[in-house]
């Protein structure tokens, strides 16, 4: 074991598996996690422990952990203050900032905020609950909740809950009056370990590779034969701000043309380069693309 270690958090809980399945596409190969809160990971110089995610920048805050992963809605929750690395745009089911909504039954008369002054609110973020009722001079009661928050919208007058699709709130016949707060993940680091030359580079490649991790999930490579006289038609097609690879081929009137795009892009485009004359078309999954 090196004697440099980087102490990181990795979120146990919702974000867990998507978190792990990152690592994963970024090149690190964890393992244990199903049975220790101190998994391995194939990087003698890291030293991996799950803690949840509403607790994990106060740990790095106070030096416990060196960096770690957590939500930008729990950052302000423990008013928490660290260096930010980066933001990472990956969440529990899709790449969508996660919400925290005040809903509540279908059925109930409520249709704004203002309509709660003097009633019960529930909710697992306390602080940023009871800070947005207060600018708007509402006054209400604001609970915790142990989870579980959708079933409580029944028994109190309104909940304070995450969302990334709304399909929890749908299914439990809640509808949403306003958004409190969208939260990102972050990736946090102790403002001390952030000073120290080893771990900021170890930081620093960890975010690198994370984030190329996520960019390869939206993109393809894109490869085709393309003939000399028709090299400026499918030029044209192609992103303008991208700037693709021509190759010679042994066969002098073809051209090989190579580029990276969106998986959006490439949907549309590959039907027009196929009628502008490319062949040998070829669309390839991406593991990383660094920018």
């Amino acid at each position: 074991m090196s004697e440099q270690i980087l102490k990181l958090g990795i979120p146990k809980g919702s974000l867990e598996k998507a978190t792990f399945d990152l690592f994963e596409k970024a090149g690190f190969h964890i393992t244990g996690y199903e049975r220790s809160y101190f998994p391995r990971i194939n990087d003698e110089q890291v030293q991996l422990i799950m803690l949840r995610a509403q607790e994990m920048s106060r740990y790095v805050e106070d030096g416990v952990l060196d960096a770690g992963f957590t939500g930008y809605d729990w950052i302000l929750e423990n008013k928490s203050t660290t260096h930010q690395v980066c933001e990472l745009f990956y969440s529990k089911a899709t790449s969508n900032p996660a919400r925290w909504v005040l809903a509540v039954p279908n059925e109930s008369k409520v249709k704004k905020a203002e309509d709660l002054d003097g009633g019960i609110v529930a909710t697992e973020l306390v602080g940023v609950t009871k800070e947005y009722f207060k600018k708007k001079e509402i006054k209400v009661k604001v609970e915790f909740s142990w989870g579980a928050t959708e079933v409580k919208a029944r028994l109190v007058n309104a909940i304070v809950e995450l969302t990334e699709t709304g399909s929890s709130l749908k299914a439990n016949n809640l509808r949403i009056i306003d958004t409190l707060l969208t939260s990102t993940t972050r990736f946090i680091a102790n403002k001390e370990a952030w000073k120290d030359k080893f771990k900021r580079e170890k930081i620093e490649n960890i975010s690198i590779l994370l984030n190329a991790a996520i960019d390869a999930k939206t993109t393809v490579g894109l490869k085709m034969n393309v003939p000399q006289k028709k090299l400026a038609d499918i030029l044209q097609i192609l992103p303008a701000e991208k700037s693709p690879t021509v190759s010679t081929l042994a066969d002098s009137q073809f051209v090989a043309v190579e580029v990276v795009v969106d998986t959006t892009t490439e949907r549309n485009i590959v039907p027009k380069l196929k009628r502008a004359g490319a062949s040998g078309i070829i669309t390839y999954p991406l593991n990383k693309v660094i920018h």
